[in-house]
Order: C-alpha cells, then sequence, then structure tokens
C-alpha cells in the first residue's frame, strides 16, 4: 500500500521540524537515497516510516495509526487471541516448553521465548485465525491470487497492507499481522508484557503436545523441501561443468 508522501512530509514536519533529511536518514539509518526516491515516487515505505519513528522515540503502530490507509490502528488496542499469541511463539520454543512442561526440573532455569518475529511467525499467524476459508476472503476482499497470498506465507513476509486485510477478514485486531511479519514489536502493538508465555501456559499438556505435533509436520516438510531445492540446484551445476 505505502503512505502518500505528502502525507509522510507533513507528519514529518510534525515530529522533526527543524530536522533536514540527511539528518532524519542518519538518525533513523535509511539511506537518503531510499528515502529521496521513495518520496519522488510519492509512496514511501511502512518500514521507513517505522525506523523514522523509532529514531525519533516515537510508537511506529501510533504513527501508522495518523494515515488514513492505517485508520484501524486507531483507539484503543485490540488485544490478540491467545491462538494469536502461541503463534508467535517459535517452534522451538514450543519445543522446549513441551519438555519443561512434561519434565519440570528445579535446576533449569524457566523458558524464556525468543523475540517476534520467528522464522514461521507469518504461516503461523495466519493458520491460528484461520477458520477454513480465511484465505478465499482476503482473495475476494484484496484481488491477491490464491498462490500469490500462499507465496507470501512460505517466504514468511506479509505486506502491511496484506496483513490488515487478513486481520479484517478473520475478524481480530489489526496489530497481529504487523507483528507476525516485524514491521513492529509486541510491545509497540500494545501487546502485554509476557502474554505469549501466559497464552502457553494456559494449553493444556494435550493442546500442546497436539500443537508441537503439528508445527514439527510443518518443519519437517520446509526442510525436505529445502534439500529438495538444494539438490536440484547442485545437480544443475554439475550439468554446468
Amino acid at each position: 500500500m505505502s503512505l502518500p508522501s505528502k502525507a509522510f512530509q507533513r507528519w514529518l514536519h510534525g515530529i522533526a521540524p527543524n530536522t533536514s533529511t540527511a539528518d532524519v536518514c542518519r538518525f533513523s539509518g535509511v539511506k537518503r537515497t531510499t528515502l529521496a526516491q521513495q518520496l519522488v515516487r510519492g509512496k514511501v515505505a511502512e518500514s521507513s516510516l517505522v525506523s523514522i519513528s523509532r529514531a525519533f522515540d516515537m510508537n511506529p503502530f501510533d504513527a501508522l495509526g495518523q494515515f488514513e490507509a492505517y485508520a484501524a490502528l486507531r483507539g484503543t488496542p485490540v488485544p490478540p487471541t491467545d491462538a494469536e499469541l502461541v503463534s508467535q511463539v517459535s517452534t522451538m520454543d514450543l519445543l522446549r516448553a513441551v519438555v519443561e512442561r512434561s519434565d519440570p526440573r528445579d535446576d533449569v532455569p524457566p523458558l524464556v521465548l525468543a523475540e517476534t518475529p520467528h522464522p514461521s511467525s507469518v504461516r503461523n499467524w495466519v493458520d491460528a485465525i484461520d477458520d477454513g476459508e480465511l484465505r478465499h476472503r482476503v482473495s475476494a476482499a484484496t484481488g491477491i491470487a490464491p498462490q500469490n497470498f500462499s507465496a507470501h506465507l512460505t517466504a514468511n513476509r506479509l505486506p502491511p497492507e496484506l496483513a490488515l486485510a487478513t486481520s479484517r477478514a478473520a475478524g481480530v485486531g489489526p496489530a497481529g499481522g504487523l507483528v507476525a511479519s516485524g514491521l513492529v514489536t509486541e510491545a509497540e502493538a500494545g501487546w502485554a508484557p509476557g502474554a505469549r508465555r501466559e497464552a502457553l501456559d494456559r494449553m493444556t499438556e494435550g493442546e500442546l503436545a497436539l500443537l508441537a505435533g503439528e508445527r514439527l509436520q510443518a518443519l519437517g516438510k520446509a526442510l525436505r523441501r529445502h534439500e529438495h531445492e538444494l539438490d536440484h540446484s547442485n545437480r544443475i551445476w554439475e550439468n554446468l561443468g
């Protein structure tokens, strides 16, 4: 979707009225040429706004909400569901939780969850909110072909506008997809500290084991696919001599 450059420039003038573009880029880490090109094209990437917001101690989630395309982010944050929270626990941490729950030991420190996002955070988030028809509703609402939507999930990426459309189609809060894709952090999205761990702890042993099994199966398929692609590439190089 990106942000209209005129609206972005008004926003930037509001938070840094006496700061040059060169200084803004130096403070935020955004390349000057990149921002200049985006402004010339009339479309500024959301990631640029996020980096600049953080550089000027502004919550990027709130900053995005100032733009009409992200009006859904305004107001009181909608808390994530337990399924969304657990989807943002990595597979390795999920397996560690199974071990911790089944074989508790006093001499082992409690599990500390890795930060979001993780290698399958986008697909896991979509799976967590999917009632079986979500992909079709997103396709109908946005015009994206189902295979292209699936390609985003496989690559573990989700453009911000597609993340919002997916949240809307699933009837959940607008923040989940932005967290899963890594655009904003849990804290920036208003998720309570420790919310993921608390959601994990609320799962029964059976639910935890079943989810871990599903994740392992998905991981196995991904690894097999990667191995097949690597083998195919090696064969091509061998044939080329």
